[in-house]
Formats: structure tokens, C-alpha cells, sequence
């Protein structure tokens, strides 16, 4: 089946051909160019300092041209001191001149040096640090989740995960937008400008690695060659897919998705809810929430909740996951709870209430 707008992507991706570069959080500094614009003026400003100085004693040198110094002939004496060319042609003759350079103008020289020579090195050291960071985090990367889509989806997605005690640092951010993966890097992950429908794309996100994907894009046929191209990287990593029609949700799991999520149907069925019924819509809007009100969590069967019925239970049990199955509270086959169960419950959120996290692969399909 072929999309609509598929071969326009591979166009696109044929005609920009860019490096994409990995982009590390990191503590807010001041810009580079306001830097350079504050080192340039010091640089001015010593310059300018340095002028004045000999203005002031230009009784005290000798211009081999007319044997006199005025303003003019002092900024060009210390622009070629300061930049250590010294032609020679403006010289210091008296005591004082001679000992006004070696105590005023030689320190400026110094530090007109370490001014212009500092910035570069800073430059350079930079690079070196920002190679030495991201090779640091390549080799520490390891069973992280790579996010495709920094949008409303993608954002709310990160923030249920991180909810599970994921660390920051476990999150790299894929999207084509530089503004996007910018707001990523602000709030601690890290990021990867660029079409993840591109190995090359995904593989900086260090994609092979990881132990779940989510693809939350804003166009259907965008999020089936994304979940192709990381399937295709990663055979045992969770992805799920976030579409916005549900007619392509088959093709999804065809493509290797564990989960597809209708964002579309699941819209219209709460607006649908809400109508028919406002306080159902209400309470189906306060469990969507994270962190407030009441959340779905899901955790392990506990040993003194074993051999009992999920209606038994103190916590309201909506499901019960046993293997590779999700049974409801009322189905027959659950019987009596085994160790092995995880159960889903309604309970009233708290700081301290979390999804804990299920490293089995959900169900194919």
C-alpha cells in the first residue's frame, strides 16, 4: 500500500542531504556571539586606554617621519604594540615614555593577547568538550527511550514515562524542527535534529540500543516509515505508534508497532462521553491526566493478595495482565490471582503513585 505523500518524504529526504548532529542538554550559558561582542570591546577598550597614554606622554616619543605624535600617530603606536608588529617608526625616547611602557603598556599588551588568543582557544576547547561529552554519553547510553516528536504527544508521552522514575538522561529526542529539539535540550534530554525516517537519523539517537520507541509525528504516513526504519534497527525494542486515523492502525502493527493509539477516535469517543454523559467525560479526562486526580497504575500482585479475585481486592482492579494477556476483573479465566500477575488499578494520584514500568514485550498481533 502506498501512502499518500510517501514519495514526496523520499524526495525530500533525497534533497537534504545534512549532517545531523546529537545535542546534549546543558547548563545555560551566555550566548557565543554576546561573548565575542564583550571580549571585542574589552579589546577596544584597552586599545583605546593604550592611545591615550601615549597621547598624553607623546612629548616622550619620536616620529621618524616628522618628529611629532599627535592622536593619530598614538592609536597607530599602540595598535601595532598591543599586536606585537612594532615597525618602529614611533619610538619611546624619554625615561618616562620608556617606563610607561614597560609598567602601562606592556601589561595591556599581555592582556590584549590573552583577549584575542582566549577566545580561540575557548572555541576549541568547546569543540573538544562537546566531542568529549557526546562520546561519554554514546558509551553510557544504553536501554534508553528514543522519542520521535517533540510535540503535544510527544511531550506528554516523555513526562508519563519520566513519571516511572526513567531519568532524563535515558531520553533522546528525534524531530525534524531545530526549535523543537532546542525546547527538548532546555528541558534535560537529549536530541536529534533531523527525518527520522532515515537510518542514518535514528542511529544518532542510538536507536539500535534502545528498549522502546515512541513515534508520536503529526502525519500518519510519516509515523508508518518511522516505525519500518526502527523496526527494521531494533527487532526487540517496544515501539509504540501514536495515529491519527484509525484505518491505519492495521498497517501500523504490520509495519512492527507493539501499540497503536488513535488519538483521533480517542478524541471523538470523549467528546462523544462527555456529551452524552459530563461526569463520565469528566472522570475519563481526570484518569487521561498524569498526576492528578485519579491515574490507571500498574503494579506487581503482592504475596498476600495471591489466591483471591480481583473484586476481593482493597484497590479498585480494572485488569489483570497474566502473561501475554490482558483479562478484565469480571472475566472467568483470572480465577484467583497468581504471583505472577500485574494488575491495573484506579487509585487517587499522589506524589508517590507511579506506573511501574513492565519489561515484558507487549502482545503482536
Amino acid at each position: 500500500m502506498k501512502l499518500p505523500g510517501q514519495d514526496a518524504i523520499a524526495r525530500q529526504a533525497d534533497e537534504h542531504l545534512v549532517t545531523h548532529r546529537v545535542k546534549l542538554p546543558r547548563k545555560l550559558v551566555e550566548h557565543p556571539f554576546r561573548q565575542v561582542a564583550k571580549r571585542l570591546s574589552i579589546a577596544l577598550v584597552v586599545l583605546v586606554v593604550t592611545a591615550v597614554v601615549v597621547f598624553v606622554d607623546r612629548d616622550g616619543y619620536t616620529d621618524n617621519s616628522d618628529g611629532s605624535v599627535d592622536l593619530f600617530d598614538a592609536f597607530y603606536y599602540a595598535t601595532v604594540t598591543l599586536s606585537t608588529t612594532g615597525y618602529g617608526d614611533i619610538t619611546p625616547v624619554s625615561d618616562s615614555a620608556r617606563l610607561t611602557n614597560i609598567f602601562v603598556i606592556t601589561p595591556l599588551r599581555v592582556l590584549f593577547l590573552i583577549i584575542l588568543v582566549g577566545t580561540t582557544l575557548e572555541a576549541l576547547t568547546e569543540r573538544t568538550r562537546e566531542e568529549w561529552r557526546l562520546n561519554r554519553w554514546r558509551s553510557a547510553l544504553r536501554d534508553h527511550t528514543v522519542v520521535v516528536g517533540f510535540g503535544t504527544k510527544g511531550r506528554s508521552a516523555i513526562q508519563t514515562v519520566c513519571a516511572t522514575g526513567l531519568r532524563k538522561e535515558q531520553v533522546v529526542v528525534v524531530d525534524p524542527s531545530g526549535k523543537a529539539i532546542e525546547a527538548a535540550t532546555a528541558h534535560g534530554y537529549a536530541g536529534v535534529v533531523g527525518d527520522a525516517t532515515r537510518s542514518d537519523v535514528l542511529n544518532r539517537a542510538e536507536a539500535f540500543r534502545a528498549k522502546q520507541i515512541i513515534i508520536a509525528t503529526q502525519r500518519d504516513d510519516t509515523a508508518v516509515l518511522v516505525t519500518l526504519t526502527a523496526r527494521q534497527l531494533n527487532r526487540g525494542a517496544k515501539i509504540v505508534v501514536a495515529v491519527r486515523e484509525e484505518e491505519n492502525a492495521p498497517l501500523l502493527k504490520q509495519s512492527g508497532a507493539d501499540a497503536v493509539i488513535t488519538s483521533a477516535s480517542a478524541a471523538g469517543r470523549l467528546l462523544g462521553l462527555s456529551v452524552l454523559s459530563p461526569a463520565a467525560g469528566m472522570v475519563m479526562e481526570d484518569l487521561i491526566s498524569q498526576g492528578s486526580g485519579l491515574d490507571l497504575v500498574e503494579r506487581p500482585v503482592i504475596k498476600a493478595e495471591v489466591g483471591k479475585n480481583p473484586r476481593q481486592m482493597d484497590d479498585l482492579v480494572v485488569s489483570v495482565v497474566r502473561g501475554h494477556r490482558v483479562l478484565g476483573y469480571d472475566d472467568p479465566a483470572v480465577g484467583g490471582l497468581e504471583l505472577t500477575d500485574r494488575l491495573i488499578t484506579i487509585v487517587r494520584a499522589t506524589p508517590a503513585t507511579h506506573v511501574t514500568p513492565d519489561t515484558r514485550p507487549l502482545p503482536r498481533d
